[in-house]
């Protein structure tokens, strides 16, 4: 079912609507290199084709799962061969190009860079993690998004309809019910629809495809999710922006997504402890509590009971006060610790636990804060003598943290007076 035409491909109407840039080239037959990078069922490899068919360039096509540099060598001694005996270029089509290695893409690189071939590559995978600066500089980038309803829709009326190419000229009719149950569970993947499609044909009697027939090939429907790549990182993303946006409604519905879709419940529970220490902390140290005991449940009881412990932890600290002071101060002390270098404790903090080390002054001076008025030192230095006072920590006013922020203050006042003494 891959359409002919430019006017017959379904969606990204934003890379391929009249007088868009992608269609003004391939229209004008003056192909780039080009990396499409979106998810499965989009149309990436059908746009290849046709861009390469309306330039008139040789196609070629190799797929990155199975292909080695020796494949990528003959691809390109058949460039070469067809640049010299027809006067013509090459598009070399790779599929599924994160696969390939550094070597891999190096292979080609060079004869992209000449001219022998023009590169169009398909992946499901962000470009920027996968592929080498060298090969992304010189490929322009194109996004494809996930085919609406309507676009299957479209697909599969067409699959009805296409004597040549759809259903062996069966008149078909498909009721709106049984259609929106296919564009439902294809999950904007064409290819899922017309797989699906074709299933509920082969067990259909006659010339109507029953709802209940289409029930059936739909019953277990896959949302896509793919625990290392990046569907994963963006759901966990939004799941992670919902909470810290104090949006309980959006961190229940990225959560249901990540579960519905086959993630480890531990490793969301792992984040929502991160989460409530990144941006809650101090305003509200309870957060911390009800995610690690939200983790402890679902190590506990499983999913599905397990899970339910995960969503009241993040309904609870999507709606906690925010902070992210105590991270802020972390990353602050960490950087100075890295940059100080190998300072020297202060005598009077160091341990004293033999003779021999009081005697060279270990402990000495130090001030035992319990015995001091309000149970605080003022005026005592905590930091090694070259490096001074630091200050790290900024409590913000919301949450626990004002209470926080307000004794700070006072014993910051301690401090003043104490020196000024």
């Amino acid at each position: 079912m891959r359409p002919a035409t430019l006017d017959g491909f379904a969606g990204q109407a934003h890379l391929i609507a009249p007088g868009k840039p992608l269609r003004l080239a391939i229209e004008s037959g003056q192909l780039h290199s080009m990396i499409l990078w979106g998810p499965p069922g989009t149309g990436k490899t059908t746009l290849a084709r046709l861009a390469s068919k309306r330039s008139g360039a040789h196609f070629l096509t190799l797929s990155a799962v199975l292909a080695g540099v020796k494949d990528i060598r003959e691809a390109v001694a058949e460039a070469q061969t067809v640049r010299q005996m027809e006067q013509r270029g090459t598009v070399l089509f790779i599929d599924e190009v994160h696969r390939f290695n550094k070597g891999q893409q190096d292979a080609f690189l060079p004869h992209v860079e000449n001219g022998t071939l023009i590169f169009i590559g398909a992946t499901t995978e962000n470009p920027s993690f996968s592929l080498n600066n060298a090969l992304l500089s010189r490929a322009r980038v194109y996004v494809l998004k996930s085919l609406s309803e309507d676009d299957l829709l479209g697909v599969l009326h067409r699959a009805l309809s296409d004597a040549d190419q759809g259903l062996g000229g069966r008149a078909l009719t498909l009721p709106d019910e049984a259609a929106s149950l296919l564009t439902k569970s294809a999950d904007g993947d064409a290819r899922r629809a017309l797989n699906l499609l074709e299933l509920a044909v082969q067990l259909s009697v006659g010339e109507h495809i029953e709802t209940t027939v289409v029930a059936e090939v739909v019953a277990a429907p896959i949302r896509r999710f793919d625990k290392g790549g990046d569907i994963f990182f963006d759901q966990i993303s939004a799941l992670h922006k919902s909470v810290r946006g104090s949006s309980p409604d959006g961190a229940l519905y990225w959560l249901a997504r990540m579960i519905d879709g086959g993630c480890d419940p531990l490793y969301i529970a792992r984040r929502l402890v991160r989460i409530a220490s990144e941006d809650i902390g101090n305003a509200d140290p309870r957060a911390l509590d009800l995610a690690i005991n939200a983790w402890q449940a679902q190590e506990r009881l499983g999913s599905p009971e397990g899970e339910l412990a995960l969503a009241q932890a993040a309904v609870y600290l999507a709606c906690a006060a925010k902070s992210n002071a105590v991270y802020t101060a972390w990353n602050n002390a960490l950087a100075d610790a890295r940059a100080s270098g190998s300072r020297d404790v202060p005598v009077h903090l160091r341990n004293a636990p033999t003779k021999l080390l009081k005697e060279l002054g270990h402990g000495r001076a130090y001030r035992y804060a319990h015995d001091e008025p309000e149970g605080y030192a003022a005026g005592e230095v905590y930091f090694p003598e070259e490096m001074g006072e630091r200050r790290y920590y900024a409590p913000v006013d919301r949450g626990l943290e004002i209470r926080i922020g307000e004794k700070l203050a006072h014993l910051r006042a301690l401090d003043k007076a104490a020196l000024k003494g």
